[in-house]
């Protein structure tokens, strides 16, 4: 049925139904602005941003490959190499008396450039090999974990140089109540006491996550690689008679996915100076579970960086709603399985709200 031809009732719960998932991440801000003090301070808003910034950035690589109607179970493994190699390169060259400015660089080209390897090797299986992508990715997140562990010897990789943090932790703009803004950097000879009234504006690590999902977002949604995307999720067949490079496509969007996941294992190491085997283990299902609540199909064929986005958001709210009001945070995986649970039945048996393509 075209939608000229609804009512303005079915228009109004069509309107609802494929806009949900955003009038849920409003009604969970609401209720725990409610519930908990201060859930709504410019502190605990950073902390949600800051927070949900690795799952963020793993949604976004996981958001192409579901849509390409694929898995990758890979990338909370591949952001935890990530983070080791990007943190061995960087303590080693600081070390040897570099600048730690250099060292940074060569630490995030370096790592993000490995980080594209096994997105490579996942494409090549499922595209090229035929090996279903749960198995193939199933692989390489225990080769990825078995490297990791091997280079770091299962301990965290510190003794990084303190500009580290100062990157990974920064905010673009400091407020202090009564002493006014700085940029970049927090006020000069700031007083102990001072410190817990310190607000930061725009956390560097939220901005650019946000600044690369724009940018894949405009490419899902506006380009012809993302066009392709959708067909090759929507059907697979039809795709290849209609001239479409599958294969290649397959390991191109494989390799997105591992972009994200290298990303997320840079902004670790900026963010805790330290490189750590495990670093996105606890973030890969809640990068899957982002995905499937912003829209997606497991199937293939819908979803968009956005509504990941917002399921991102979703979890966010939830984990930080229960630890300001003093809840074991391991509630928060009951309820982010509930809602998972929900959005799948949405997708099953009310596909009207599921917009299909890129729109």
């Amino acid at each position: 049925m075209l939608l000229s031809e609804l009512s303005p009732g079915q228009r109004f719960l069509l309107f609802l139904g494929r806009n949900w998932v955003i009038f849920f991440l409003c009604f969970l801000c609401v209720l725990f602005s409610f519930t908990g003090a201060g859930f709504l301070s410019p502190k605990t808003l950073n902390n949600i941003l800051i927070t949900s910034s690795p799952a963020l950035l793993l949604a976004a690589g996981e958001t192409f490959v579901i849509i390409a109607g694929g898995i990758d179970l890979s990338v909370g493994f591949v952001r935890g190499l990530i983070s080791v190699i990007s943190a061995i390169i960087i303590r080693d060259l600081y070390a040897a008396g570099y600048s730690p400015y250099i060292a940074i660089f060569w630490g995030i080209v370096v790592g993000i450039g490995v980080g594209l390897l096994p997105g490579l090797v996942n494409g090549i299986l499922v595209a090229k090999f035929r090996v279903p992508p749960f198995i193939a990715t199933l692989g390489i997140y225990g080769v990825a974990n078995g490297v990791a562990l091997r280079l770091s010897q299962g301990f965290p990789i510190t003794f990084l140089p303190p500009e580290v943090g100062e990157i990974g932790n920064g905010f673009v703009a400091y407020f202090l109540p009564g002493k006014g803004y700085s940029f970049f950097r927090r006020p000069a000879e700031i007083l102990p006491e001072d410190m817990r009234n310190l607000i930061g504006i725009a956390p560097f690590a939220f901005l650019i996550a946000l600044l690369f999902i724009l940018i894949f977002a405009f490419i899902l949604s506006r380009t012809v690689f993302g066009q392709h995307t959708y067909a090759v999720g929507g059907n697979i067949d039809a795709a290849r008679r209609a001239g479409i490079p599958v294969d290649r496509h397959l390991i191109k969007v494989y390799m997105i996915a591992s972009f994200f996941a290298a990303m997320g294992g840079v902004m670790y190491t900026l963010r805790f100076v330290t490189g750590r085997a495990d670093a996105g283990a606890a973030r890969m299902l809640d990068s899957i579970a982002a995905v499937v609540i912003g829209g997606a199909s497991l199937y293939g064929g819908t979803g968009n960086i956005i509504g990941s986005l917002i399921g991102t958001l979703i979890i966010g709210v939830l984990e930080t709603g229960m630890v300001n009001l003093g809840l074991p945070t391991h509630n928060k995986y009951v309820y982010v399985g509930v809602i998972l649970i929900l959005a799948v039945l949405i997708d099953q048996f009310f596909p009207e709200f599921v917009e299909k393509g890129g729109t």
